[in-house]
């Protein structure tokens, strides 16, 4: 599909029914807007970031709505270790007994500066947040989506291999490469679509520390991206391997 398609698609209002699906960056910004759109079509969402009163908001938002009761998990990316991502793994198979997607959102943006001049240490923090995170808690995820009739993996990706954008470029880069690599080893007896979503310009925090001389409301709301997200998360996709592209 055009990026204009996936910003047109029109879900069911029943597309996520009786799905469970585990957000990270769930607290604001984009993954804030996607929690509200899962529970919207029917999908009971996992609210995964490391701000519990956010988390809660989101949460007091969903419930409002008359949307699916989510779950509340703290979790530190840059601190988390492998057990952390084993334990959530069984925690969410104990709680629901499924998991049917998997949005990898969270994301850190480091500094912007030359790769001469970048902090090693910063460096480590943004490879964490932004590559090691999601490959760490996929592959912890992997054995309950297989079981799954419908699984889908979504990776939030992000096209800046650029000057300055360091760190940040470089893990967005690989979190790509990630997402192709482990769509083309499920290409096979497990269906299981897995796809990037480059969201383009929108109007989060992020996005206004890397631009910010930029006149923040010139973007579009991250609202206007759910819909593709909601596509690849559903049974309308027929894609696993793609980078959708829905801006510059």
């Amino acid at each position: 599909m055009s990026p204009e398609e996936l910003k047109a698609y029109q879900a069911p209002k029943d597309l996520l029914k009786d799905r469970v699906i585990l957000i990270t960056g769930a607290g604001d910004g984009l993954g804030r807007v996607l929690a509200r759109e899962v529970a919207a079509h029917g999908g009971t969402v996992i609210l995964l970031s490391k701000t519990i009163h956010k988390l809660e908001a989101v949460y007091d938002e969903i419930e409002a709505a008359g949307g699916p009761q989510p779950a509340i998990y703290p979790m530190n990316l840059e601190g988390a270790t492998i057990k952390d991502y084993d334990d959530l793994a069984a925690n969410i198979e104990n709680e629901f007994g499924r998991l049917d997607g998997l949005i990898n959102n969270a994301a850190w943006l480091g500094d912007m500066t030359p790769v001469a001049l970048y902090n090693p240490e910063t460096w480590s923090r943004v490879m964490t947040i932004n590559l090691h995170a999601p490959y760490l808690l996929t592959q912890a995820c992997l054995p309950l989506l297989s079981q799954a009739q419908d699984p889908a993996i979504i990776f939030s990706t992000h096209d800046v291999q650029r000057a300055y954008w360091g760190a940040y470029g470089v893990a967005k880069a690989g979190l790509e490469g990630l997402m192709k690599i482990l769509a083309a080893e499920y290409q096979g007896d497990i269906k299981m679509r897995i796809n990037g979503i480059d969201s383009g310009p929108i109007q989060t925090h992020l996005r206004r520390q890397a631009y910010p001389g930029e006149l923040a409301t010139n973007n579009p709301l991250p609202e206007s991206v759910a819909s593709a997200y909601l596509y690849a998360l559903g049974p309308d996709c027929d894609s696993t391997g793609q980078n959708f592209k829905l801006g510059d």
